[in-house]
């Protein structure tokens, strides 16, 4: 029967040491987040009535500690923007750097390759197209004036040989028409004396 007592007290206070255990491990698991601080806060409160009217009653040393936890993560977060600001400005004054530098040398490498697909064209820089169509347009135009020298050419050559075979058919016109002349004149002569002769006879 003894034996049953113990037991039956046994069974008694373990539930006891149950629900203080888990209250102990709750405890130890305290919210620490504003909210956690309230919620800690209204579970430690008590409440009484007086005069019909419900007044709840929060311990001084707790309310001052959530207070100054409360301003004490204000100040954290304040900080902590303030912190963020910093880096944020610092950050936009690299990338600003970052971008005139990128700026830079987008130009210098724009001024590269145009120096480079670009060819000096007395003292004038131009571009190989230009380049090429300027010397392409010197090509030809010399081309059509050599064309043009050579027709010229073949004309005055034709047109000389036309002059020295006219000249040549003159001279032998000149030359028949000559001997033709002296002929007569011969002839002419030779009457005359004939004449001459007559006469004298």
């Amino acid at each position: 029967m003894k034996h049953l007592r113990i037991l039956f007290a046994l069974a008694l206070l373990i539930p006891t040491f149950l629900i203080h255990a888990q209250e102990d491990e709750s405890a130890n698991e305290e919210d620490n987040t504003l909210r956690g601080q309230f919620e800690e806060l209204e579970r430690k409160s008590g409440n009484y009535r007086a005069n019909g009217i419900r007044y709840e009653v929060i311990k001084l040393s707790d309310l001052y500690e959530t207070k100054n936890n409360i301003f004490d993560s204000i100040e954290t977060a304040n900080k902590t923007i303030k912190d963020l600001s910093a880096t944020i400005t610092a950050n936009d004054a690299e990338i600003e750097d970052l971008n005139n530098k990128l700026q830079e040398t987008t130009n210098k490498l724009n001024a590269v390759t145009e120096e480079k697909d670009s060819i000096s064209f007395f003292g004038a820089m131009v571009s190989k197209g230009t380049y090429n169509f300027i010397l392409w347009s010197i090509i030809f135009g010399l081309l059509l004036l050599l064309l043009f020298f050579i027709y010229r050419f073949r004309n005055s050559n034709f047109l000389t040989q036309q002059a020295k075979s006219a000249l040549a058919d003159l001279e032998e016109e000149y030359q028949n028409h000559r001997r033709r002349a002296l002929e007569r004149e011969q002839k002419i002569s030779r009457q005359l004396q004939d004449e001459l002769n007559k006469q004298k006879k």
